[in-house]
């Protein structure tokens, strides 16, 4: 990092109020004193100092809205079947932007767009579990490209991000910190969300700031606990100081994984989709030209590869299929009314007019990881294809509820994605990286519903809003000599329907799928994970003519091809794009948890219930949990350690005097009861998983052991198909001391707390 020091800024570097590593509200260093000072008032001049820059008079405020996993033709607005009717509201009052791009996934994106900068370039080339110690992959944003919340907070607004983050290296998403990667770290007074890529919507979790929240009785969506914090934050903020602008970032956890809402919403779409995905993109299609959003002459795409024409679906495939789609429609309406209560409020409390709302639907295409078929959970899917089709026709209410993980089938992703091809994450093409965006500013902005088709990306945002702000980026902020913004403001854009692109050369990488932009054709490869990057096919598309990437023209234009691959090798040099990087063979050093490669992970009664990147298990792997008692009664009981307990989990606890591990799998329990008593005074208890592996779900896949005081006193075999130690419910995690959420065993019910003297579980990893 180039931290500045020199005489001139030693003093206020030093005065700088830092909270490990976080400045904790505008850099307000000391200054000169000009008056006079003497030995009595009378004989002294007072002298006015303006600690923190105020913005100007009028200055308006800004709200920047992202969607997740949301396609081009999904909603309305832009020619889809979902109704979003605030969203469309918004869109008719203001400014529709066709032609903007994402940088085709969720970390990557959210980079860019906060900091104006590729995604390379902030060192965020992929997902954040995806770490590797190169500069555009070690998931280190760097101090000098600041945020957009940093350079407002600087120019005198209060700054408040709600949501998801996926930002911090995971090795510091916990309350060890260190926490200057954290929004609050990253120019937010404020935030109030969730840190990894998705969580349950119906039991999300949360943090406020820095703390950890309990949400173990909470009973209402995601949305409703967004839209009701940003309501408060606005509503403190301008009952405090009415003429200070703020900045809210809102990051709904909706439209990912897992599509779960409540019932009334899913209905009201109860057999809209029954048509299937193919007349679904024939309507859309023909919506998208009557709206203006694309060209007359645009032609369906073939469907992706692998996708069945709707009508050769089977009865209880179109049923439980369309079903699918009308869960996720459902969430997407309803997410659409939570942000309308922001509106409605900014409108009631008379600041609408004066605010600047950049609304961003998707941070890439379409969802593709519901497969062919969709998911729901484990226990579903493990299941026959028809006898999947059956349990899901005749348990129907499940869908949409925290007792599923859904995500919707490959065909109504190819469908939101219209007119464009392929999914999230492919970024060969436009399927991934297409995304609308809508900007309404009634102050600002006189072309009221109208349509600009200019090319842009998602880093042209941030430089943007400066320019309807009349911002300059600050050279230096928090200390740090800043470099330089990459976005090409769009802002021309607002006030010219007919000007030019400004944007005209952009490349895309994700995962070794690549490709790059330059006035009007783009050169792209599908990468398939595990191939050689040398063998990868470039394609060549005139999207001046071929809008959607229907014809190849490699073949015919070959020297064209060449130059636009000199162009992404350029671009790639210039933003720490290589090494090309494949996921699917990447070490992940630090990534999966915070706990990154540590052998031994030391948990300690007390300690929150722990899920998602902090969990210290995963599947596929052995370890052995020891849990450190002291028996002082041996009447003691109650639960050591649990994992899971909603599908799947495994448990070790005492009950009537006796060591139990119970292990569930797809609903069924298992045990290993010790019949030696546990003797009185300290002791260990430990049991092991022993994973070896197995091809069928019936063949022995490893076993498990029971041992006190290093004492074997069970064993049991597993299969594969009864090998899953975790729950998929992002609700259900680890607990030491109880089982906090869903019992894992039969035999007690939660939580089951110990009753006796537990000093720590340990979990060792097998080398």
């Amino acid at each position: 990092m180039k931290r500045i020091v020199n005489s001139k800024n030693i003093g206020l570097l030093s005065s700088a109020l830092m909270l490990g590593g976080t400045v904790a509200a505008q850099y307000s260093p000391q200054q000169p004193f000009t008056g006079k000072i003497g030995t009595t008032l009378p004989e002294s001049v007072p002298a006015k100092i303006d600690y923190n820059k105020k913005a100007v008079a009028g200055a308006p405020n800004v709200i920047w809205i992202l969607i997740d996993d949301a396609g081009f033709g999904a909603t309305r607005p832009f020619g889809g079947l979902i109704e979003t009717p605030n969203i469309e509201q918004l869109a008719n009052n203001g400014l529709r932007f066709t032609n903007f791009h994402t940088t085709g996934i969720s970390s990557p994106t959210r980079a860019a767009l906060l900091t104006g900068r590729n995604h390379h370039s902030v060192h965020i080339g992929l997902l954040t579990p995806a770490v590797m110690d190169f500069p555009g992959y070690d998931t280190r944003m760097p101090f000098e490209k600041a945020t957009v919340a940093e350079i407002l907070r600087e120019n005198g607004y209060n700054t408040f991000a709600l949501g998801k983050w996926h930002l911090t290296p995971v090795v510091e998403n916990s309350q060890a910190g260190p926490f200057n990667r954290w929004p609050t770290g990253r120019g937010f007074d404020n935030f109030y969300g969730f840190l990894p890529g998705a969580t349950d919507q119906w039991h999300p979790e949360l943090w406020e700031d820095q703390t950890k929240l309990n949400t173990t009785s909470n009973t209402r969506h995601l949305n409703e606990l967004l839209a009701d914090r940003a309501i408060k934050y606005i509503a403190n903020q301008k009952s405090s100081d009415p003429e200070k602008p703020f900045f809210l970032y809102l990051a709904t956890g909706a439209t990912h994984a897992p599509h779960q809402v409540a019932g009334e919403w899913i209905d009201s779409y109860k057999g809209k989709f029954d048509e299937g995905w193919d007349v679904y993109r024939e309507k859309t299609l023909k919506r998208q030209k009557e709206l203006g959003i694309i060209p007359e002459n645009v032609v369906l795409p073939t469907r992706n590869p692998g996708i069945k024409s709707w009508d050769s679906l089977s009865e209880k495939e179109k049923k439980v299929y369309a079903r699918f789609m009308e869960t996720y429609a459902g969430f997407y309406t309803y997410t659409d009314y939570e942000i309308g209560r922001i509106i409605n409020y900014l409108e009631q409390t008379d600041f609408l007019d004066n605010t600047l709302i950049v609304l961003v639907l998707g941070d890439n295409g379409a969802s593709r990881e519901g497969t062919f078929t969709g998911r729901i959970n484990q226990r579903f899917d493990s299941l026959g294809e028809e006898e999947r089709l059956d349990a899901i026709l005749q348990n129907g209410d499940i869908l949409g509820t925290d007792l599923t993980r859904m995500n919707y089938p490959l065909g109504w992703a190819m469908a939101a994605n219209t007119p464009f091809r392929y999914y999230k994450s492919n970024v060969n093409a436009e399927g991934a990286t297409r995304n609308p965006v809508i900007f309404h500013y009634p102050k600002g902005i006189t072309d009221k519903g109208g349509i600009r088709h200019q090319y842009g990306h998602v880093i042209d945002l941030l430089p943007t809003t400066l320019d309807i702000l009349n911002i300059n980026a600050n050279e230096v902020i928090n200390g740090y000599r800043q470099e330089p913004i990459e976005g090409i403001s769009a802002a021309y854009a607002i006030d010219d329907a007919k000007a030019p692109s400004k944007h005209t050369v952009q490349y895309y990488e994700i995962a070794g799928s690549r490709s790059v932009y330059k006035d009007g054709w783009k050169a792209e490869t599908l990468h398939t994970e595990g191939a050689p990057m040398e063998n990868d096919v470039w394609e060549l598309y005139n999207l001046n003519e071929d809008y959607n990437e229907r014809i190849d023209l490699a073949q015919k234009y070959p020297g064209k091809l060449k130059e636009l691959q000199s162009v992404f090798d350029r671009e790639a040099r210039k933003y720490n794009v290589y090494p090309l990087k494949d996921f699917s063979v990447a070490r992940m050093p630090e990534g999966r948890t915070i706990y990154g490669n540590t052998p031994d992970i030391v948990l300690y009664p007390g300690v929150d219930h722990l899920y998602g990147v902090n969990s210290p298990l995963y599947e596929r792997t052995s370890f052995s949990v020891t849990a450190h008692i002291k028996i002082v009664t041996g009447k003691e009981e109650g639960v050591l350690f649990a994992i899971g307990g909603d599908v799947n989990g495994i448990s070790l606890f005492i009950k009537e005097g006796k060591l139990h591990f119970a292990h569930k799998a797809k609903n069924q329990v298992e045990h290993l009861i010790a019949e030696e008593a546990i003797p009185v005074g300290p002791g260990d208890l430990r049991f092991e998983y022993e994973y070896t592996g197995a091809s069928g779900a019936n063949q022995i896949a490893g076993k498990e052991r029971l041992f006190i005081n290093d004492k074997k006193v069970g064993e049991r075999a597993f299969t594969r198909a009864g090998a899953n130690v975790s729950g998929l419910s992002g609700f259900d995690g680890t607990d030491v001391g109880q089982d906090s959420h869903y019992a894992v065993s039969d035999k007690y019910t939660v939580p089951f707390a110990f009753t006796g003297k537990l000093k720590k579980v340990t979990i060792r990893h097998s080398k």
